[in-house]
């Protein structure tokens, strides 16, 4: 618990940091976190037989989060998204000369890294850009990891006091929907305290964020624990003394980030 207690009070330190420090830095460190959670992904399937092409699928990673961040960061034409596409072929064609016995299946699971860790990083990543491009503002993101943070504080807190009936007990058995509940309340009152700094939204529209986070954060938690069972994993990496991998971390925001940020970004337009 010592070690879990330490972990979690630096880790968080560097985390909010990354976020003062402005766009570049905020850049940087979520570019690099990403490429870990990814390349953990990928380490995370090899004892199952598959040979995901890693270099190719990190590449491509760096590609797109890149092109982002210069189309967030610098105003980039659009039409150099058009780069992802050979990319993306790559994934083919390397598999050619490969001489794997199941090319596909190598093929399938190095584009579900890019759409279960990438694409959610992405989204986390274009919160900050909400008001504009090249607007840098680090309110939504860092309202998102509070509330995500508060969320996964109440469902423990409640869930370890009063919990009684189990959510989803064949992927996640100490999971309760008291401790849901708990995480929504918890995750709300959070969003109020926020609505009183982050003048941006109001506060209806924080909490309505609150509970999508507390939601698909759950769901996200609960695949990301399908996938560590179906693996046969206690965690998805040991990169995080007392926490496992930055999946085990980071299963919240996978799911609820790309739908945060759509939500978000109709309530601004």
């Amino acid at each position: 618990m010592k070690t879990r207690a330490i972990t979690a009070f630096f880790f968080t330190i560097v985390m909010l940091a990354s976020l003062y420090l402005g766009a570049w830095t905020f850049t940087v460190f979520y570019l690099l976190l990403s490429v870990f959670a990814l390349r953990e992904f990928y380490i995370l399937i090899e004892p199952s037989g598959i040979k995901v092409q890693k270099f190719t699928g990190l590449t491509t990673h760096v590609l797109i989060f890149g092109l982002l961040a210069s189309f967030m960061l610098l105003d980039l034409d659009l039409r150099y998204l058009l780069l992802i596409i050979p990319a993306c072929t790559a994934f083919f064609l390397t598999e050619l000369y490969r001489h794997e016995p199941e090319p596909f299946r190598n093929i399938a699971f190095g584009f579900g890294g890019l759409f279960f860790v990438t694409i959610p990083f992405c989204f986390f990543y274009a919160l900050a850009f909400l008001l504009g491009k090249t607007q840098f503002s680090f309110h939504f993101p860092l309202a998102f990891l509070l509330m995500l943070w508060a969320s996964d504080t109440g469902a423990y807190l409640f869930g370890r006091k009063l919990g009684k009936h189990k959510l989803f007990e064949r992927h996640s058995p100490k999971k309760t929907w008291e401790g849901f509940f708990g995480g929504v309340l918890t995750s709300v009152l959070v969003s109020f305290i926020i609505s009183l700094y982050f003048t941006e939204l109001t506060f209806a529209s924080w909490a309505g964020m609150a509970v999508l986070i507390v939601s698909f954060g759950t769901l996200g938690d609960l695949v990301e624990s399908m996938l560590k069972r179906s693996l046969g994993a206690k965690d998805s990496g040991q990169l995080l003394p007392g926490h496992g991998g930055l999946l085990d971390r980071f299963d919240g925001l996978l799911i609820a980030a790309p739908l945060v940020y759509a939500y978000l970004w109709l309530i601004l337009n």
